[in-house]
């Protein structure tokens, strides 16, 4: 009898344990991310998301994964490339982007950015080509893709003194409030109509103001310098109320030359080089 129970006991235990194991969910790798677009290549479909799942003009944070569409599985050992590519009436040209590389603490998913400095009134004219290879075989994908128009301007493509065109984006503070807040803004050059390099160790002042509020600034604003571990801009803004500013700014190289961009004073209220943002 004895033995009967400590049987019926040790089947009870087994079967709760297997249950268990029967409802551990498996682990969403892109939790809190919105998919922006699939992208179907024979056997595989490549995925995009990011926070809003959407492109926009400015900087663009994306992550990527790689069904496998026979087994619904994703790849964890594939090696991507990309080339954002702007067609224009008479030429095209691409613009600044990262590499794509593996996601921290992630097994299927990869990451990037691209910052596209325009786009048309319908969001039309950009495509994406992605070449990746799995297993030591090489593929390639290209689709159409649509940037929608950022409200504010968040990215500047400029030539300035030195006969170089420069691409400004920001981006953060994503989130802004009435504090002094982290700014980081991406600072690249066109060398030509594919490739658009980091710039290293310039300077860029910052001088934010309010236009419809009389244009006052605020106090304890820091100029953006050079992180070499990221190859970004990092400085202080200082927001003292909610609404509108203008992020006057002053582009100088590495022997402080002004390249671009002028002081804001009382006969000039605005730098010909800003960015904007509002909350």
């Amino acid at each position: 009898m004895k033995l009967k129970f400590i049987l019926v006991l040790l089947a009870l235990v087994f079967s709760c344990s297997t249950d268990d194991d029967d409802n551990t969910n498996p682990v969403n790798e892109v939790e809190g991310l919105l998919l922006i677009k699939e992208i179907v290549n024979g056997d595989q479909t490549i995925e995009l998301f990011n926070e809003k799942g959407m492109f926009e003009t400015g900087y663009n944070d994306i992550s990527i994964r790689l069904k496998d569409n026979a087994t619904d599985t994703y790849f964890e050992d594939a090696s991507l490339s990309w080339m954002p590519m702007m067609q224009m009436p008479t030429m095209q040209h691409s613009c600044p982007k990262s590499a794509i590389t593996k996601a921290d603490g992630k097994d299927t998913v990869y990451t990037g950015f691209i910052i596209y400095q325009m786009t048309n009134m319908d969001s039309s004219g950009w495509s994406l080509t992605i070449e990746y290879t799995i297993d030591g075989l090489e593929y390639s994908v290209t689709d159409t893709i649509n940037v929608m128009q950022y409200e504010n301007q968040n990215v500047a493509s400029f030539m300035a003194s030195d006969e170089t065109r420069y691409i400004l984006a920001l981006i953060e503070p994503k989130d802004p409030s009435i504090a002094i807040n982290d700014m980081k803004v991406g600072l690249f050059k066109m060398e030509n109509m594919m490739t658009f390099p980091v710039v290293e160790d310039y300077t860029i002042a910052l001088d934010p103001r309010m236009p419809g509020m009389g244009n006052h600034g605020s106090p304890n604003n820091t100029d953006l310098t050079f992180n070499s571990a990221d190859n970004f801009y990092y400085g202080d803004l200082s927001l003292t109320m909610t609404g509108y500013w203008k992020l006057n700014l002053k582009l100088m190289n590495t022997t402080d030359d002004v390249l671009k961009g002028e002081d804001v004073t009382e006969e000039n209220d605005a730098s010909s080089l800003y960015l904007e943002l509002e909350f």
